[in-house]
């Protein structure tokens, strides 16, 4: 009888910010549940070992490293892609920036690399990747959101911005996709325990959420046959000092 991890199994799956804290434990557990993996972040020697650890003969772990805020070379990566894979089942839009700053001191070059980063690179990652996951009928998409897609915070407005944009990205690809048995899952998570979140300095750090804990509830997710889906995926505090 096929089971939830049979669902996953022999799957490609993409993760774009794969070395840091979600993204590492995602390429974790979906190695475990038998994915074969393209990972990209901006540090080639983190992947380097990343991969050597999840995967030492290289067979089922490729990756290479690219700068989400600089998308002039997106077209190369999607290429390397393309020539280890011969189709992406699986995408998770992992990779983003985060930062606390008043509207007056957000710069022009802060407000480009944000929207490359939080908007532009997931945006692009779906548009080329759908394609293939339409011609096989089978698809799907994770994009990591966040509790600030549905609120906003003091100083956050820049983040804020780009997170509702990825909630509004998600929930139109979700219609435009089903048709093709394609499924769009938004993820949006709390404060998580991460080097990123460490500039939060107004909160209790140990009640963030752990990185393992939600890339476990983006694994079932991801795990739940065609006949469900969780396509808004909120994930809470539940204690905070």
């Amino acid at each position: 009888m096929k089971t939830r991890k049979d669902e996953l199994k022999g799957k490609n799956c993409l993760i774009t910010g794969a070395t840091g804290a979600l993204g590492s434990e995602l390429s974790k557990q979906l190695y475990d549940n038998g994915c074969n993996l393209f990972l990209t972040s901006r540090s080639l020697d983190k992947l380097r070992m990343m991969a050597f650890d999840l995967d030492p003969n290289g067979n089922r772990v490729h990756y290479t490293s690219f700068d989400l805020s600089n998308l002039s070379g997106i077209d190369g990566l999607f290429n390397e892609v393309d020539s280890v894979f011969e189709r992406i089942d699986i995408l998770i839009n992992s990779a983003g920036v985060f930062t606390i700053k008043e509207i007056e001191n957000i710069s022009n070059e802060d407000l480009e690399v944000f929207v490359n980063v939080n908007v532009k690179s997931p945006y692009l990652f779906c548009k080329h990747f759908c394609k293939f996951m339409k011609n096989n009928r089978w698809g799907k998409i994770v994009n990591v959101g966040s509790s600030s897609s549905y609120s906003g915070f003091s100083n956050g407005t820049l983040y804020c911005t780009t997170k509702h944009a990825i909630l509004g990205l998600s929930r139109s690809l979700y219609e435009e996709l089903k048709p093709h048995n394609i499924q769009v899952i938004c993820v949006s998570p709390g404060s998580m325990q991460s080097e990123m979140a460490k500039i939060s300095t107004d909160q209790d750090f140990s009640t963030f959420l752990l990185p393992s804990d939600v890339a476990s509830q983006i694994v079932n997710a991801l795990s739940m046959g065609n006949n469900m889906v969780c396509n808004e995926l909120r994930l809470n505090r539940f204690v905070i000092r």
